[in-house]
């Protein structure tokens, strides 16, 4: 049994939020670097860039981050841009999750290597059952749930959903 969490309408308010608020992070950036997470997070992403591309005359670019999500040790982390194309600008890792941590981790130190204006992350749901030290700047909703619950997000015309199953 699934239990909604979230209506297509109210993810379309917490994408506007979100992107509102990376926007006034990066109100003075030329540039901003929207690098979601392959999946969920490269979806959610694009949904970001569409707002903020109607509200900054930034440049938002988007860069997909490619992982085995169960084990990005031995697969290592690639992006769909070249280091030297996002070194010294702002960033911003994007997933539709933050369950435990590990793929936010791992993309983060992934963008570590290069010297960046600023990084932060965004995530639609964030639960708390972190194994690393990593935190959401922005996020649409936290929920608190058993390790058993498993959140379910989709994103299809005009018919996105979140739920709890």
């Amino acid at each position: 049994m699934q239990n909604q969490i979230l209506s297509h309408a109210q993810i379309q308010h917490k994408i506007k939020r979100i992107a509102y608020q990376i926007y006034e992070a990066n109100v003075e950036e030329p540039e901003i670097i929207l690098a979601g997470i392959e999946g969920g997070g490269l979806l959610f992403a694009k949904k970001i860039r569409t707002v903020l591309q109607k509200i900054t005359e930034a440049e938002i670019t988007l860069c997909k981050v490619s992982m085995d999500k169960k084990n990005p040790v031995a697969s290592g982390v690639t992006t769909s841009m070249p280091e030297e194309e996002y070194a010294n600008k702002s960033v911003v890792l994007v997933d539709d999750v933050l369950n435990s941590g590990t793929t936010l981790i791992y993309g983060v130190h992934h963008f570590l290597r290069v010297p960046l204006k600023q990084l932060k992350t965004a995530v639609l749901v964030n639960r708390n059952h972190k194994k690393y030290p990593v935190k959401a700047d922005y996020k649409g909703i936290s929920l608190s749930t058993s390790l058993q619950e498993h959140i379910k997000v989709e994103f299809k015309a005009k018919n996105d959903s979140v739920s709890l199953a």
